[in-house]
């Protein structure tokens, strides 16, 4: 979908008296020392977007590598608060960490498509504002992971670069067409060098599939009714349950498992020096442990034989990257194949294989925050999910600069 159709979904009056309210309470551009002992320089937009960067990045160079962070379903930039501050304090001098609300509230509601768009757009503006960066990070939680990967796939093989505005003196941005010959885009995000690409408790397979959503207690009956009425989540649950596209065209998250004529979803995620999935193992009620580790369900290791580690202790499993999955490939006619989900989920399962993946389970049992694992995977808000506080250290002492 393009940027015209994206227009279709203008925001509500209500959205816009929402974002008004919000910028009257919080300064353009703040600096001071953060309730988690990070001082940082944060910066927000029109939009609501939040950029944060050590106070001290300036005093030898540059940061070069830009970390842009996506909420998940009726979220918000202060999702990735705490995650944020902990990058920035262990990486002063090399960070920028974006995160993104161009996609809060129910502005999730619009389909991943549309969400995709945005995000797509909000990157290519803050990579407009920073003309120093070389390499790029998206961490994204829940819906917030297929919004990322639909929008790396927008932005593959794209370049934008600074050009000196004659009529202001100003320093612009705008996408290199002419420069550069087609080879040098090759294997870039928006022109910059991919380096991690990290979802935590991400639905990578929809949520339709047996189990997939815990809430439903594995209950088929539940499961179909509930799928079946997937339009309360607006565009955005026809797409987690796949119920889009039609006879002529699979759903989108199927779609998305290999690259298409009109974008390339593989080649993107492929792109990226590493690719890691977080997922909670049990007490995640909204997004089950096979969709989010992108697993089959008989796949998944039994939790009896896993131990916990004495650095993270809600981290019971970690697998590191295997050489990508290999066999032959679904047939078109086996893939659009409505009467069974678990052809589309295999479909996904083998696509998204392709490539390699690390692999973290976590699990909050014995913990009185085991009942928001959704949320304490990412501290949502430290106060009530500070059990996910080494689950993002882990994060944090992995990341690939």
């Amino acid at each position: 979908m393009d940027s015209a159709e994206v227009k279709k979904n203008p925001e509500s009056i209500q959205t816009k008296k929402i974002k008004k309210r919000r910028s009257s309470f919080i300064p353009k551009f703040a600096c001071f020392r953060s309730d988690y002992d990070v001082p940082t320089v944060e910066r927000l937009d029109g939009h609501g977007s939040l950029d944060m960067e050590s106070v001290k990045a300036g005093e030898n160079r540059f940061p070069t590598h830009l970390v842009i962070m996506v909420n998940g379903l009726i979220g918000s930039s202060q999702d990735w608060r705490y995650a944020a501050k902990q990058l920035i304090k262990r990486y002063p001098q090399d960070i920028i960490v974006h995160c993104s609300e161009r996609n809060y509230s129910r502005l999730t509601f619009h389909g991943v498509d549309v969400t995709g768009n945005r995000l797509t757009d909000e990157v290519i503006a803050v990579i407009e504002r920073y003309p120093h960066l070389q390499k790029i990070s998206f961490i994204g939680h829940s819906l917030g992971g297929l919004i990322s990967r639909y929008a790396i796939a927008k932005l593959y093989g794209r370049v934008i670069t600074q050009k000196t505005s004659q009529e202001n003196g100003e320093c612009k941005s705008e996408e290199s067409k002419d420069l550069l010959p087609q080879e040098k885009f090759k294997g870039k995000i928006a022109g910059l060098e991919p380096m991690n690409f990290i979802t935590f408790a991400t639905p990578h397979l929809g949520s339709r599939g047996h189990k997939q959503a815990p809430a439903f207690c594995g209950i088929y009956t539940l499961e179909n009714v509930v799928s079946r009425a997937s339009w309360f989540l607006g565009r955005t649950g026809n797409h987690l349950f796949l119920r889009d596209g039609g006879k002529e065209k699979l759903p989108l998250l199927v779609r998305m498992a290999n690259d298409s004529d009109d974008l390339p979803f593989i080649s993107a995620l492929q792109s990226f020096r590493r690719r890691v999935a977080y997922a909670n193992a049990r007490f995640d009620h909204l997004v089950g442990w096979s969709t989010a580790s992108l697993r089959r369900r008989s796949e998944l290791p039994k939790r009896k034989s896993l131990s916990r580690s004495e650095k993270y202790p809600h981290i019971i499993n970690v697998e590191a990257a295997k050489a990508a999955a290999t066999g032959e490939e679904m047939s078109l006619e086996a893939q659009v194949n409505r009467c069974k989900t678990i052809t589309m989920e295999e479909a996904m399962i083998r696509g998204l294989t392709k490539l390699s993946w690390e692999r973290v389970d976590v699990d909050f049992g014995g913990t009185t925050q085991r009942f928001f694992a959704h949320n304490t995977i990412q501290v949502n808000t430290y106060r009530m999910h500070s059990d996910g506080a080494d689950v993002i250290q882990h994060m944090v002492d992995n990341f690939l600069l």
